[in-house]
């Protein structure tokens, strides 16, 4: 989480900077977030001044966005600065683990947000709070999906009746309940991945998604009125930089200070097909395979099926790999469990691939388009002013060649990082 300061420094503002074990002032942590590659543009750019400019401009400060004052209560001098220090806030601090703990995603991505919020309302020269989410806090729906914000309650479907202090308490008391049972540290992190999923199936068909484990960074439940300048930014599909100062230079300049939804993504003006994911992919590692750890040979691609919906997928499972897998469950028990093993092995795997199916199934299958109007309004605002910031902060999503993306750029870089 980002915090901007008005304080004018050397070409640009000073900024406090926190954020969950981000650390404190005069943090020797520093290194593990500005010595990472993310930073390599601006070292190259910047060479040997690069850490003192870093310096001038970034305060890092210890915070917890899942501390409902953020800061911890021996703090308050600093916490009373950067009250009347702060003009803008960027946050984008969220878990976006796919099986995240319930309990856990519940306290970053929503009261997180919502501590961020209070925050905000208590600094006294406070211009814009700048929410940063990822596509799917829009939920499951379908056809076009409007850059509008929800009222105090609204769910996904449009009813009312969404209070996150209900969901909380479930937490809470399943928190509790299977803490009393002296389960072990591992046992509770299970059952409340379990408990996120149920609830996440469960909310799925009210429209009460809120906080789980499935990446989402909410704000929906409270962004009906909080006062003059908040905005809430949804982020989408994209392979380009987000506009998030675009829309902070954007908001400063309203004269009726107002919410304001913004979708940076490519799924209206540059869609990218699953097919085309494909067919990239199987090229890629044709020309450039990677090699097998353990025997050292080239592994051998081919084109993956590609399922259209939910009921064909699981038809095709349940005939190529659960009628077999049952059949030799049988033989298992015929043979005096000779191949146990075995059989033990291939059921591990399949609940592994169903597991992981369960995950993911709420974005296979997701067939949204988000709008993109006022974004467009931001593109069309930078392109009219010109000069240092259309080329900075540069996100029009139809520049975008996906094929030289995904060549050049995605799978080289799942390689190094992931294989």
């Amino acid at each position: 989480m980002l915090g901007g300061s008005g304080q004018r420094r050397r070409g640009g503002y000073r900024g406090w900077g926190w954020g969950r074990g981000v650390g404190c002032r005069g943090w020797d942590g520093e290194d593990d977030v500005i010595g990472t590659e993310l930073f390599k543009v601006l070292r190259e750019k910047w060479g040997e001044d690069f850490n003192s400019r870093i310096s001038e401009k970034v305060i890092p400060v210890s915070g917890d966005v899942t501390c409902e004052e953020l800061i911890s209560p021996e703090e308050s001098d600093l916490r009373d600065e950067l009250w009347r220090d702060i003009d803008v806030i960027v946050h984008s601090a969220a878990t976006t683990k796919f099986d995240e703990r319930y309990d856990i995603a519940m306290g970053i991505n929503v009261m997180g947000a919502m501590h961020v919020l209070n925050f905000a309302k208590k600094c006294t020269n406070i211009k814009m709070l700048l929410h940063v989410s990822t596509a799917y806090v829009c939920g499951e729906r379908e056809g076009v999906i409007l850059e509008r914000p929800f009222a105090m309650g609204e769910t996904l479907i449009g009813t009312s009746g969404l209070d996150i202090w209900v969901g909380k308490q479930l937490v809470e008391e399943k928190l509790r309940d299977v803490r009393a049972e002296e389960a072990t540290e591992e046992a509770v992190t299970a059952a409340m991945k379990k408990f996120g999923i149920q609830r996440n199936n469960s909310n799925r068909f009210r429209g009460n998604q809120f906080g789980t484990p499935f990446g989402n960074q909410s704000g929906s439940g409270w962004n009906g009125s909080p006062g003059p300048g908040w905005n809430q930014f949804g982020a989408s599909w994209n392979g380009t930089p987000s506009p998030g100062f675009q829309a902070v230079n954007a908001g400063a300049k309203q004269h009726h200070p107002k919410i304001m939804i913004y979708h940076v993504g490519s799924s209206l003006r540059n869609p990218l097909r699953y097919d085309s994911i494909q067919v990239c992919g199987f090229r890629y590692f044709t020309k450039n395979p990677w090699i097998d750890r353990k025997s050292g040979n080239p592994v051998k691609v081919r084109k993956i099926r590609v399922f259209s919906n939910t009921a064909s997928y699981r038809k095709y499972v349940a005939i190529h790999y659960l009628m077999p897998l049952k059949v030799f469950k049988l033989l298992n028990v015929a043979l005096c469990h000779c191949p146990k093993a075995t059989y033990i092995n291939q059921e591990r795997k399949m609940k592994f691939l169903l597991r992981l199916v369960e995950l993911y199934m709420p974005y296979l299958f997701f067939k949204g388009i988000f709008g993109d109007l006022n974004t467009e309004k931001l593109r069309m605002e930078a392109r009219e002013s010109g000069g240092e910031e259309e080329g900075v902060f540069y996100f029009d999503p139809k520049c975008i060649d996906w094929e030289q993306y995904f060549m050049n750029i995605h799978f080289p870089g799942v390689v190094k990082y992931l294989f």
